[in-house]
């Protein structure tokens, strides 16, 4: 018996961020068992183990520097006792505590924030636990190891793991330390999932299938969306079991109801696959969902938005105190580069255009000049050579840039002058990408969900692609930053934006 599965390939194309080649060739079932599920999940364990001697070494370089710190120095001989006994103890009892904290649960790693929340958390509990001994035992501790070294074992716990989590995403990336898949649903459903899980490839979903609805499908039909048809929906287990599937992902549809799910789930636990179900509100995540009992009923409960409130008093200010700290900071660049610009092309230095704002509120948005003076008025001519989505004009080779507005564009510096923007409050330094008034014209019911916010200098759209994603991505994007902004997404927004900018990659 042989099975229909395709091998991925990645190469660039001109319009989209990756184009992905689907190439079929026929594998024997027993190959497919050969790397089964034990095999495909064997390195999970080395690598929780590599993270907990990273974390006890973490503490102990802490531990050194707290020793050493000199806040606290001229404390008596007993004080230092102590301190050395904490200093030996430290990488066990740190170990210890992220243990507590469940933060060494495969579940909590690889992806989300929860590990990263879950590390913190455990932090501040030995924080607390350490000042309540040392109060109740009448333990004498050093003050630079507790200013200096929890807070410092905290933040090196935090980025080894970070760069531990970014190495494994890039191996994923070239197919690496993967696991299989199977989608189940419609038609519409399938083709979607699948689409996600091509662009999230760091997460290691491989899909090597579908189960679809025998009435939606074709008589003998057997590929779909560059997919193999396994199945229908009552030939899920079997699926799982004759391909040592990993993981099922199950779509809302009317076949799939609560006792079918129910009998699904029990039928799963013969197996070693994971059951994923996608929820039919797809970008509204993280604290907005709650599981709430209702009538005697596990319901989901979603919160509204935070558009108002203290939160967004509180992004105000945080976005208003960085634009002005980053305008000091930069200022000797802003002027180099207002310098290069004047010198080497006539016309302004800065570039003034209209966009479409918070509840449709006109602006004008600044940024560096990186074109010859009256590029907007050729934009019609050029319009053949588009190579952006459906609604926003983009070319890779604009013979409208000038030379330094290549490498002003290249590494986004042309848009630092938003700093202003921000300051005054026209802008967010995270949002939605600000469109001029022909985009926002184009706009569907979903987009103008985007107006119910600041746009932003950076957000999901930067870090994502930018000018190499479709239309349809854009909106995807930009409405789950609006379902699902908090303070710290917009934090983790801001550090994925260094490395976008580094890299280049959809900046032209």
């Amino acid at each position: 018996m042989a099975a229909l599965v395709a091998t991925t390939t990645r190469d660039s194309g001109p319009r989209t961020r990756t184009l992905t080649q689907q190439r079929w060739r026929f594998i024997p079932v027993a190959k497919l068992r050969g790397e089964g599920t034990v095999a495909r999940r064997a390195w999970r364990p080395a690598y929780v183990r590599r993270i907990v001697v990273a974390d006890a070494l973490c503490a102990l370089i802490a531990a050194f520097v707290g020793y050493a710190a000199p806040v606290g120095h001229g404390v008596s001989a007993r004080f230092m006792t102590a301190t050395v006994l904490i200093i030996v103890l430290l990488p066990l009892v740190w170990v210890g505590a992220m243990l507590v904290g469940r933060t060494y649960e495969q579940r909590f790693l690889w992806l989300g924030a929860e590990e990263f929340r879950r590390v913190f958390s455990a932090a501040v509990f030995l924080l607390a636990a350490l000042a309540t001994v040392s109060w109740g035992l009448k333990v004498e501790v050093a003050r630079g190891f507790v200013v200096v070294a929890l807070p410092l074992a905290t933040l090196l716990t935090l980025v080894q793991r970070y760069l531990q989590r970014a190495w494994l995403h890039r191996e994923r990336r070239h197919g690496h330390f993967q696991q299989t898949a199977i989608i189940v649903g419609h038609r519409a459903g399938v083709v979607a999932m699948h689409a996600q899980m091509e662009r999230e490839a760091y997460h290691g979903y491989r899909v090597i299938g579908c189960c679809i609805p025998p009435h939606v499908r074709g008589k003998d039909e057997l590929v779909f969306d560059e997919l193999p048809v396994l199945g229908d929906l009552d030939d899920v287990v079997s699926v799982v079991q004759r391909y040592e599937v990993d993981t099922v992902a199950v779509l809302p549809s009317p076949e799939l109801d609560g006792a079918a799910l129910r009998r699904l789930g029990w039928e799963l636990e013969d197996t070693r696959a994971e059951l994923l179900l996608a929820p039919a509100v797809t970008e509204v995540a993280g604290p907005r969902v709650y599981i709430r009992p209702v009538s005697g009923l596990p319901l989901m409960h979603v919160e509204r938005p935070e558009l108002k409130g203290i939160r967004r008093v509180t992004k105000e200010a945080f976005d208003r105190t960085a634009a002005a700290v980053g305008l000091l900071l930069l200022l000797p660049v802003l002027l180099t580069v207002a310098v290069a610009i004047k010198t080497t092309s006539r016309g302004p230095v800065f570039y003034r255009h209209e966009r479409v704002g918070k509840g449709e509120s006109p602006f004008h948005v600044l940024k560096f000049r990186t074109m010859v003076p009256g590029a907007d008025r050729a934009v019609d001519t050029l319009m053949a050579s588009n190579e952006g989505n459906d609604v926003q004009f983009k070319m890779r080779s604009d013979p409208r840039v000038t030379r330094v507005g290549t490498v002003l564009r290249r590494y986004s510096i042309d848009e630092l002058p938003q700093l202003i923007n921000v300051l005054r409050g026209d802008m967010s330094l995270v949002g939605p990408r600000p469109h001029v008034t022909r985009e926002v014209e184009q706009y569907g019911y979903d987009m103008r969900r985007r107006l119910l916010v600041k746009p932003g200098m950076t957000g999901l759209w930067q870090v994502s692609g930018r000018s190499d994603l479709s239309w349809d991505d854009s909106v995807r994007l930009d409405v789950r930053y609006v379902e699902n902004w908090s303070l710290t997404y917009d934090l983790m927004i801001l550090s994925k934006t260094v490395g976008a900018v580094f890299r280049g990659s959809g900046a032209y």
